[in-house]
């Protein structure tokens, strides 16, 4: 491959593409970065920030004058149309699933000349899986897990993270919804409705914003939920599992499987 035929200046309008090029080592090349990057740390302080998520200012992306601009989803259709007919090249990604950050991230590696490592990080990835999948093979029982995004109104976990869920041995309570890639068809129009689901574990991860699991368990008609009376309401870092990059299975995978393995381990013996 042609080195000099690669993009070597490119604007990340999401964090995950940015967290992947510094994982392969191929950060010199990124020229900008959305005001919601937060992984790897370094970036923020590196980086010149030119767009926020859905918003921003077009002439701040051309500034930095982009070979190559990484997108995300339906949600960034109208900036990536903009800077189609500003005659930038763009790649939009639509990952909703643990198979999709995969695929992403050897997408990435082609797009940049680093395919090699591109395999590696997935491999990595995958033998954090594997290694997650055989401890929850021993948990004497699988969870009953409501995973709550947003509260005000109650959103449901998105696909990536119902998977993640069922890696780490437990059962998204909403795991039909979480097939939905849009947070509207997540929403839970009735409050009681995950409360009629009977959970063993509240997964509080609100976007933006910290937990507060003491809310929950004062909704009212929850009182008599498992996860509420056992006091298993847990939060994790949304930056930890709500981005669908490397770091939901590095970071986000083993903080739901320590959630749910110090279940397993308060529960009476059978």
């Amino acid at each position: 491959m042609t080195t000099a035929r690669l993009p070597s200046r490119i604007v990340c309008l999401t964090t995950e593409t940015v967290e992947v090029l510094y994982a392969l080592g191929e950060q010199a090349r990124v020229a900008g970065i959305s005001g919601y990057t937060v992984i790897p740390p370094r970036a923020r302080r590196e980086k010149p920030k030119v767009f926020a998520f859905s918003s921003g200012d077009l002439e701040k992306i051309l500034a930095v004058e982009p070979d190559l601009v990484l997108g995300f989803s339906d949600m960034q259709a109208d900036v990536a149309r903009d800077l189609i007919k500003a005659g930038v090249a763009v790649h939009v990604f639509n990952q909703r699933s643990v198979e999709g950050i995969l695929a992403m991230i050897e997408t990435v590696g082609r797009l940049v000349g680093a395919v090699d490592r591109s395999l590696a990080l997935v491999a990595e990835l995958e033998a954090t899986m594997a290694a997650v999948r055989a401890q929850a093979a021993a948990l004497p029982r699988r969870p009953r897990v409501y995973f709550e995004e947003w509260d005000e109104p109650p959103i449901s976990g998105v696909g990536w993270v119902s998977e993640l869920i069922a890696i780490a041995g437990g059962e998204d309570v909403f795991a039909e919804r979480a097939r939905h890639p849009g947070a509207a068809q997540r929403i839970l129009a009735d409050p009681l409705e995950a409360a009629r689901q009977a959970p063993d574990i509240i997964i509080g991860s609100w976007c933006g914003k910290r937990f507060r699991p003491e809310r929950v368990a004062a909704r009212e008609g929850w009182h008599s939920v498992p996860a509420v009376r056992d006091g298993e309401l847990h939060e994790v870092k949304s930056a930890l599992i709500l981005s669908p990059g490397p770091v939901a299975i590095r970071e986000g995978l083993p903080a739901l499987a320590g959630i749910i393995a110090r279940w397993a381990a308060r529960q009476p013996a059978s």
